[in-house]
């Protein structure tokens, strides 16, 4: 074979460049030598030898040699220039496309095929906008140019654009065909362009291609996606051919609005007429289930596909994993993820993306570093949403040095990225770190959003810096160009609430209102639990006529929570009313309906309520069985209490907790049997905590049991060292004893009560509109002779009455030392205040349990004046009416 002498990067003197028959005889027996000549004249480059470089791969000779075309006077035939932008798009070398490009005039003639092209040249290459400056100074436009400008823009999902040529194409008067139609009509769908897609329906019925399948998949694909289901349903049912895409659509369509019954019911048909449902079409109703919450049905699909021979793909899994983890069955998504790998299906980063997300929150930090360690063997590591989920896995884990290791490693960061570890940092207290990341991110080339800014303004106030919150509060808006949204509010409210300055959150949340700044659901409900009290049902009014305002009553949470609240605001009527109007209810609805009966010593109602919410349909849970247990209790059914309390073992599977074991306590002592209640905590599974040893404590001071208060006294003792009241209430127990081995301890506890601060009685009043303080021992609110007449009539009514029996163990000192209680005071201020009058509601809240004495005058009042007392104290809630208490003198 004859030796072809190429192009060198060395300056050779001239070359030539052989001729059209030499190369040909390049394949012949005979050798021929090629000649060097020293003369001066430029060589001639050659279509056939351009096309001979193209096809043996160097590319970069093909184009200098190009480039010394001008020099010979001659030109390229069109093909010839085709053939090199082709071998540049194929190996995606736009650098050499743009030097063919520079030399277009080396061409004996321009036509439409050679920019068309271009055009593909520099959309495959990446290159789109300059794919478009080529299409916009095109001469002439065909067909196949469009197409190929279309399909580039399709591509890069540049749907909006691709919507725009179609209306420059058509203007041109140049029609689509049935190749470019669907890339047209999946641009409507994605773009909802519902009105764009019905247009070229009628346009693909004139131009006779409504028999063709692809085109006729593709409308139905605009309508399902676009919600029409009627449009979509006339045109599959006038199909004649349908495959499988197309009944994947229609089902597709029919899960997106919502109607998977429907959907359900096509593809049994799908099964029935001859197409068997694939991969994508169980996927698709898998997915569907999974979006709806019914995560049972879900599971129950992929079985079923498996069992018809279908194995689930990455997708499926995905699907699953998201799905159980945003119905709060994390566990399970975790165990789904697990199987998937024993399975050998490989997880994507969409995957991985998932799992981490379940981690974070469980908190589940070890379970979380093997994902990490997973997604680094997979590649996926570097991949954004990976990235993302690791960084909030970490920082909700409080593991915030490998929180900033990801950060750092990450190349690319979106706001997410930088959202994520800002709220690590304020996750964790550390506002000084979050705000330096802050103005580092306000220098890069990725802004903070919203979200940013609110959590910088949420991170401040829960750390009590309410004045720079309030400055970025401020600033958002101004320097940082991002409008305040009711998240921005939200954040400042639940702040001020949390940090109990109810008066400072109320008073944001007005504001709000008159910037016409709609509250949402989140916002009621941050707002609602701070005024869950006696004192304030006016409040309590006010949240809810901006509920029924902003038209937020149809939010079961919201409702709920009001339920709640109107209970614990004394208001229980307004709760039943309330309940009884709800068209749907949940197993929360239920719980809070049933412990406000409770909390109002409405024991009977509770218990029928209880047998009412299993009736329809609703399985009692952890919360359900603490209120039936105290329902049983107030009413003294001890037996009925223990077969519930073993009905939750037994029949529910659900493993008693502290809160249940405390309920039982009382159950016991309610109806004076300590001594059960003594050998129930004896054979508890779990060590007693301060609660169940205070329920039993409450029980033997109620039941004059001295012995087992003491040593219920004792343990608490032990569990709360520097509860002042605990070391008060023992050393009373210990004096009624008045046992000599008791004295030692007596004065340990004594002296060790005066190191600890101890608490004054402080009650809060609500009448008239306004709420009033009184502490024990001070009545200077009231008129000294007022309130000496008071209680000199009110005093020798409760003399003569029947003070409860128990022993007289009590959080504050005797009257006779520290001066007159404080809810006496209360009362007698909302007395005198009212003029005694018939009928009316006080309302008190106290920071510590009542006395006896107290509570007998309560009782007394509300059936000599005709009125209703609701007294808050930190024990229990007492509903005072017609001289007896809800609380049935044990509290």
């Amino acid at each position: 074979m004859a030796n072809i002498i190429l192009p060198s990067k060395s300056k050779p003197p001239i070359l030539t460049i052989p001729s059209k028959q030499e190369i040909q005889h390049e394949f012949s027996s005979k050798s021929i030598k090629p000649t060097i000549s020293f003369t001066s004249k430029p060589p001639k480059v050659t279509d056939s030898y351009l096309n001979y470089l193209c096809q043996i791969g160097q590319l970069n000779e093909a184009v200098t040699a190009l480039e010394a075309i001008p020099q010979s006077g001659s030109k390229v035939n069109p093909n010839t220039y085709i053939r090199l932008i082709q071998s540049c798009i194929d190996s995606n070398s736009i650098l050499h496309g743009r030097k063919l490009h520079s030399h277009i005039n080396s061409i004996k003639e321009m036509n439409p095929f050679v920019e068309t092209k271009l055009v593909g040249m520099y959309a495959k290459c990446g290159c789109l906008d300059d794919a478009l400056k080529v299409f916009e100074n095109m001469r002439g436009r065909n067909l196949y140019t469009w197409s190929s400008m279309i399909g580039a823009l399709s591509r890069e999902h540049r749907y909006s654009e691709v919507v725009e040529l179609f209306f420059s194409m058509m203007e041109e008067g140049i029609l689509p065909d049935d190749f470019l139609f669907p890339k047209i009509i999946q641009a409507c769908a994605n773009k909802s362009e519902f009105e764009t897609g019905k247009l070229i329906h009628s346009l693909i019925i004139r131009c006779g291609l409504r028999s063709c399948e692809r085109v006729n998949n593709s409308l139905l694909s605009v309508y399902s996606k676009c919600g029409r289901m009627n449009y979509a349903r006339k045109l599959f049912e006038k199909m004649e051919e349908k495959d499988r895409v197309a009944w994947n659509s229609i089902i597709s369509g029919y899960c997106q609005v919502g109607e998977i019954e429907e959907a359900h019911r096509l593809f049994n048909i799908m099964s029935e007429e001859g197409v068997e449902p694939g991969l994508i079409t169980w996927n698709i109703l898998i997915s569907s289930y999974n979006q709806m919450g019914k995560s049972d049905l879900a599971i129950e699909m992929m079985r079923k596909m498996e069992s018809f021979g279908i194995k689930p793909d990455v997708f499926t899994w995905t699907t699953m994993i998201s799905g159980f983890s945003q119905n709060n069955k994390q566990i399970q998504a975790l165990e789904f993820f697990r199987e998937m790998l024993l399975l050998g299906v490989k997880p994507s980063g969409v995957t991985i993306t998932s799992a981490v997300s379940v981690c974070a929150s469980l908190k589940a930090l070890k379970i979380g570093k093997e994902l990490h360690s997973l997604a680094i063997r997979l590649g996926n590591s570097g991949e954004l949403l990976v990235g993302n989920s690791l960084i909030d896995m970490y920082s909700k884990c409080e593991e915030l040095e490998s929180a900033q290791r990801v950060f750092g490693m990450s190349i690319e960061k979106d706001v997410y990225t930088w959202n994520s570890m800002i709220g690590g940092y304020i996750l964790g207290g550390y506002c000084g770190k979050a705000n330096d990341l802050f103005m580092k991110m306000r220098e890069s080339n990725v802004q903070p959003n919203s979200i940013t800014w609110n959590a910088m303004i949420s991170g401040y106030i829960q750390n009590g810096d309410d004045d720079q919150a309030i400055d970025l509060f401020q600033k958002m808006e101004k320097n940082g160009k991002i409008k305040r949204n009711t998240a921005s509010w939200n954040s400042l409210i639940s702040g001020y609430l949390q940090n109990g300055q109810k008066n400072k959150g109320l008073r944001i949340f007005r504001q709000m209102q008159s910037f016409n700044i709609r509250p949402n659901s989140v916002t009621i409900l941050s707002v609602l639990p701070a005024f869950s009290n006696l004192v304030s049902e006016k409040q309590v009014r006010e949240v809810h006529g901006c509920v029924f305002r902003r038209g937020l009553e149809s939010e079961l949470s919201v409702l709920n929570s009001l339920i709640d609240t109107y209970a614990k605001a004394g208001n229980l009527k307004y709760s039943k009313k309330l309940f009884d109007l709800m068209p749907c209810k949940d197993i929360i609805t239920w719980n809070t309906i049933i412990a406000g009966c409770v909390l109002h010593g409405c024991s009977n109602q509770a218990i029928d309520l209880s047998e009412q919410m299993k009736c329809f349909g609703h399985k009692p849970n952890r919360g359900t069985f603490v209120s039936v247990i105290t329902a049983y209790g107030l009413a003294k059914m001890v037996d009925e209490g223990k077969r519930v309390f073993s009905s939750m073992v037994e029949d529910y599977h659900i493993v008693p907790g502290l809160e249940h074991y405390s309920a039982m306590i009382g159950l016991f002592g309610r109806s004076g049997k300590i001594k059960e209640a003594v050998d129930f905590i004896e054979n508890m599974s779990v060590e007693p905590n301060f609660n169940v040893w205070s329920a039993l404590f409450t029980a033997s001071r109620n039941q004059r049991n001295l012995g087992y208060a003491i040593r219920a006294g004792e343990n608490m003792v032990g569990l709360e060292q520097g509860n002042s009241l605990v070391h008060h209430l023992l050393l009373q127990t210990y004096a009624l004893r008045a046992n000599l081995d008791d004295s030692s301890k007596m004065k340990k506890i004594s002296d060790k009560r005066y190191e600890i601060k101890k608490s004054l009685g402080c009650s809060i009043l609500e009448s008239k509109n306004s709420v009033y303080a009184f502490y024990s021992g001070d009545a200077s609110k009231l008129n000294s002779y007022s309130l000496r007449l008071w209680l000199d009539s009110v005093v020798k009514i409760v003399k003569g009455s029947e003070i409860c029996e128990g022993l007289r163990i009590e959080e504050e000192d005797k009257e006779e030392t520290g001066g007159i209680h404080s809810e006496k005071l209360a009362i007698a201020f909302a007395e005198i205040e009212n003029n005694y009058a018939k009928s009316q509601k006080i309302r008190i809240v106290k920071n510590l349990r009542m006395c006896g004495d107290c509570h007998q005058t309560a009782k007394i009042i509300s059936m000599l004046h005709d009125c209703e007392v609701y007294i808050n104290d930190s024990k229990c809630f007492h509903h005072f009416r017609n001289g007896s208490c809800s609380c049935g003198d044990y509290w």
